[in-house]
């Protein structure tokens, strides 16, 4: 019986082959796919830098991207009509940027710069190495403020004052009456109430001032004061005052010729210094000072301190020559409004020499710590 033999001499190679044929076709496929890269240039993903005018940057090759006809503009805008489509570069070319001019950029925000023209722009020359042509630089310069931003004149929409006029100009007449003091005190002499008030009327130059303060203890009057000044201007915080006092209360009334000064000494400090003179050769002095030390805007201590001199003594007003008595106050107010504030403090006065002898005379006592509780009231 005659065999045929088959011949598996050439099925190796067929193998080879097909297998060649396998791995020749998906990297042709790749090379087809892939763009071409310039010898310059680098693709650059520029889809993360939305709203900037990419075609007017110089000296910067930018592949078309998927969908677009066009190549991007070097010197002049270029068309090339059946271009194929070619897919979005990575945007690892973005670590590359060999072609484009790294000069400063200042103020540029990129968060704001969407919605700008990512299409074809003429070239035009750069005027510096900063310049970049093609882009608009208006959303640049800072772009429209926030809500919260502060007005450019700091008054954040509150309107000018109707008084700006007055202190500006000093020339409309305007006035204040000021109840500094209006309190019950209880200390070791007794229990009452006192007052103290002033209040003003005319311009920044000139005013009429009125001052008054007194005391009340046991149920009557003990002592009362009432002045009448013209206050005149003479520096930006400090003024002169001229005119007259009167006693009333315990005792003969007496009337005085007054004047003296009155400003802001520094840190703050309201000092005012009177001097008084008399019939029958009697003198007197005042001197007080006042400080606000502010804890908030509204919880102000107040420390005030006033001494009184005699050139003699007066034995019907119950005063010796020399410092008669000196006086120290604390008083801290909440101010509910700023015209309205109520108070609570402690007020320390110390008589000297004869008026202390007077003081015992009349049983009280030199030195005398009285509570305090009032309201301070201005219109």
């Amino acid at each position: 019986m005659k065999m045929h033999r088959r011949d598996t001499s050439i099925v190796p190679l067929r193998w080879a082959l097909l297998a060649a044929l396998m791995i020749a076709t998906p990297l042709a496929a790749v090379a087809q796919s892939a763009p071409a890269l310039s010898s310059s240039t680098v693709p650059m993903d520029m889809g993360a830098m939305p709203g900037m005018d990419h075609a007017g940057i110089q000296g910067m090759a930018m592949p078309a991207t998927a969908g677009s006809g066009a190549k991007p503009a070097m010197n002049a805008p270029v068309k090339q009509p059946n271009a194929p489509d070619t897919p979005a570069p990575s945007s690892a070319g973005m670590h590359d940027m060999s072609g484009m001019d790294h000069g400063p950029m200042p103020e540029m925000d990129h968060g704001a710069m969407t919605g700008m023209n990512h299409g074809l722009a003429p070239a035009t020359p750069a005027t510096s190495d900063h310049a970049m042509p093609g882009m608009a630089m208006g959303p640049m310069q800072g772009g429209r403020a926030s809500t919260g931003a502060r007005s450019g004149d700091y008054s954040d929409g509150i309107a000018a004052s109707p008084a700006h006029r007055l202190h500006m100009h000093g020339s409309a007449p305007a006035g204040m009456l000021l109840i500094n003091q209006l309190e019950a005190f209880h200390g070791r002499n007794g229990n009452g109430q006192s007052w103290e008030t002033e209040g003003w009327y005319g311009s920044d130059t000139d005013k009429l001032w009125l001052r008054s303060e007194g005391e009340r203890s046991g149920g009557r009057l003990e002592d009362g004061e009432l002045e009448a000044l013209w206050n005149h201007a003479v520096a930006a915080f400090w003024s002169t005052q001229l005119g007259v006092r009167h006693d009333f209360g315990t005792g003969p009334q007496r009337e005085w010729v007054a004047f003296g000064v009155q400003g802001l000494a520094p840190y703050w400090f309201e000092v005012e210094a009177t001097a008084y003179v008399g019939p029958s050769g009697r003198t007197a002095a005042r001197l007080r000072a006042h400080y606000e030390l502010l804890f908030t805007q509204r919880l102000i201590l107040q420390p005030e301190l006033e001494a009184n001199l005699h050139g003699r003594s007066d034995p019907a007003r119950r005063t010796g020559s020399g410092l008669a008595d000196a006086k120290l106050g604390l008083r801290l107010r909440y101010e509910i409004r700023r015209e309205f504030a109520p108070y609570i403090g402690v007020v320390w006065t110390r008589r000297f020499g004869a008026t202390a002898d007077f003081a015992r005379a009349d049983h009280h006592a030199a030195h005398d710590r009285q509570w305090v509780a009032g309201v301070r009231i201005w219109f």
